[in-house]
């Protein structure tokens, strides 16, 4: 019974350590995107993920390896609306696409490629940034005016914008060494199995 005494405050205090597992947001916690996104009150921190952003360089590599061509990247800024970082990809041959979304469902889509704005579809804002380019931004849920607001803010992102949009740069490691993998043949491990399975 001494035993049960003396484990239980450690019991007690199990789930508040696990409450507070988990709570980091993938935008810094300021719920921003576009320009204000991971800016903080104090100075110091500031300069800190300044000094954390990659260069471009590395940045339009890692574009690159994507199949995003770097000259095709556009963000633009809503208010209301969050980046969903988990949607940005490719689209068409080289260019790119992204989505926004708000907390009442709605969501805005952005996708930028080669070609102009002729034919552009009807419920789309389609604007022409730069010559044989072209954005178009389309919603679901989302009021034409939002549409508008959200094609006049297009811009290119800044270096620490497209560092926050794109999924992490991968990093080397060393291979696993496996024991169960047999020295001899082509290096499967063995799974035959006898008759009957």
């Amino acid at each position: 019974m001494i035993r049960t005494v003396r484990a239980l405050p450690l019991l007690l205090l199990l789930p508040a350590l696990l409450t507070a597992c988990g709570t980091e947001k993938a935008d810094g916690g300021t719920g921003k995107t576009g320009a204000g996104a991971g800016k903080t009150a104090d100075a110091g921190e500031v300069r800190e993920s300044a000094s954390a952003v990659p260069g471009r360089a590395g940045l339009d590599a890692r574009l690159r390896a994507l199949g995003i061509a770097p000259e095709l990247v556009y963000v633009t800024d809503a208010p209301g609306f969050t980046l969903a970082q988990q949607s940005v990809g490719v689209n068409g041959d080289d260019g790119f696409s992204v989505a926004y979304w708000a907390k009442n469902g709605a969501v805005l889509h952005l996708y930028a490629e080669r070609g102009s704005a002729a034919g552009c579809p009807e419920g789309y804002a389609c604007l022409v940034p730069a010559k044989g380019q072209v954005v178009r931004i389309s919603g679901e849920k989302v009021a034409p005016a939002v549409i508008r607001s959200a094609a006049d803010t297009v811009h290119r992102p800044t270096p620490a914008e497209l560092a926050g949009l794109l999924p992490p740069a991968p990093t080397a490691t060393a291979p696993v060494a496996r024991g169960d993998l047999p020295s001899y043949g082509d290096g499967a491990p063995d799974n035959s199995v006898g008759e009957g399975g």
